[in-house]
């Protein structure tokens, strides 16, 4: 089984705590996000969980209890973008995340930090030159500290055009978005890094960038030595190359505030929640109520959709 941690939140900026109790007592309680009283256990010990991926943008908090992650296998998609703080209000300056990722990067090994460099978009005050410049800039910080980056280029939620009303972000097409990736990639092989893309209709293959899996079946059989068949995750956009995992998150719940997110409606709605977290109790959020209709999930009885 894989656990995914999370699309829907940052867990390891502002939930680590809980993690590391949910992995102390083994088992995770999630709600399905379209129906609330129906509940999945997870048994997260190590012999039912073949991977942990991790999505954030902020470590810090698990860099002193990562031994705790000893007995699992686990790597994180990592994301760096530059932005100002109009689009990412709660983020630190882009040169000590950069020293976070590094410092993960050292603790763990090149192979278990991926780079995202996304959502990729244009706007007002974000133009051509401005990626050109802080993807190099990053690219070469972290050239020796990953292997991989993936970009996605920002698509226009319902749930985020309120919060993206007044940055003058520009839609993007095809055209655009080939132009982008065009530029970036001579920049990444230079500093040894290979591109794909996440869940992008666009093909760029032939500009050498790959469709990617986020979860990704190659990686994990890498890191594991062990060899997984290759289903698509059915709960995901069509364009997602994903596997089938577990997500543990909790939508509208992450506090990094960054405009454009899709998880997050906004960061009101994400503080109310944040005070209803326990984190002694199985929930991200909450807590058992009457009603609660608990399904037990494990290696044995998941199942998964063939490509």
């Amino acid at each position: 089984m894989i656990l995914s941690a999370s699309r829907r939140t940052d867990i390891p900026a502002f939930f680590s705590e809980w993690f590391f109790n949910r992995l102390r007592d083994g088992v995770i309680r999630t709600r399905n996000p379209f129906n609330y009283h129906q509940v999945n256990q997870i048994d997260l010990y190590p012999d039912d969980i073949d991977c942990i991926v991790f999505w954030t943008k902020n470590a810090a908090p698990m860099l002193n209890k990562l031994d705790m992650l000893n007995e699992y296998t686990y790597y994180f998609q990592y994301t760096l973008t530059p932005y100002p703080k109009a689009y990412e209000p709660n983020l630190d300056d882009i040169s000590h995340r950069i020293e976070t990722f590094i410092k993960l990067s050292e603790r763990i090994g090149k192979n278990h930090v991926i780079w995202r460099y996304d959502p990729i978009f244009i706007s007002d005050d974000i133009d051509f030159a401005f990626h050109l410049r802080m993807f190099e800039r990053t690219a070469q910080a972290l050239s020796k500290y990953t292997f991989r980056c993936i970009i996605s280029f920002i698509d226009l939620y319902n749930t985020t055009q309120t919060n993206i009303r007044d940055l003058g972000i520009r839609e993007m097409d095809d055209t655009l978005n080939r132009s982008i990736a065009r530029e970036l990639v001579p920049i990444a092989n230079h500093y040894n890094i290979e591109m794909h893309t996440c869940a992008e209709r666009i093909d760029l293959e032939d500009l050498g960038i790959s469709h990617g899996r986020c979860i990704d079946d190659r990686v994990i059989s890498k890191l594991t030595n062990k060899s997984f068949d290759t289903f698509k995750d059915p709960n995901q956009r069509e364009e997602c190359g994903c596997i089938k995992s577990f997500d543990i998150g909790v939508y509208n719940t992450c506090q990094n505030g960054c405009k454009y997110c899709y998880a997050t409606k906004n960061h009101q709605i994400s503080l109310n929640n944040r005070c209803k977290h326990d984190p002694l109790s199985p929930f991200l959020i909450g807590n058992s109520a009457d009603g609660d209709q608990v399904r037990i999930k494990n290696k044995e009885n998941q199942t998964y959709l063939k490509f």
